[in-house]
């Protein structure tokens, strides 16, 4: 299955705008076995299904990240 190289993470921010975060694809796969998405500094991780389905995974102990309320497809 093609999988995009890129999305963004769309995450609610209190009295602000929306956070969006641009997450690229590695070579790793999450438990279900949809590739593992990353930010540039590896904090933030999130397994991305063919459905656009996300699951956050953690990078680091003691995190306990946010779902995003929107993901969509990064173009260049």
């Amino acid at each position: 299955m093609e999988y995009p190289e890129a999305y963004e993470l769309v995450f609610q921010a209190p009295a602000v705008e929306d956070d969006v975060v641009r997450v690229h694809r590695t070579s790793s796969a999450g438990a279900g076995g949809y590739p593992i998405y990353e930010d540039e500094t590896g904090i933030v991780r999130a397994e991305i299904s063919a459905d656009g389905e996300v699951r956050m995974v953690a990078s680091g102990g003691h995190q306990a990240p946010g779902v995003p309320r929107a993901v969509r497809t990064a173009h260049r």
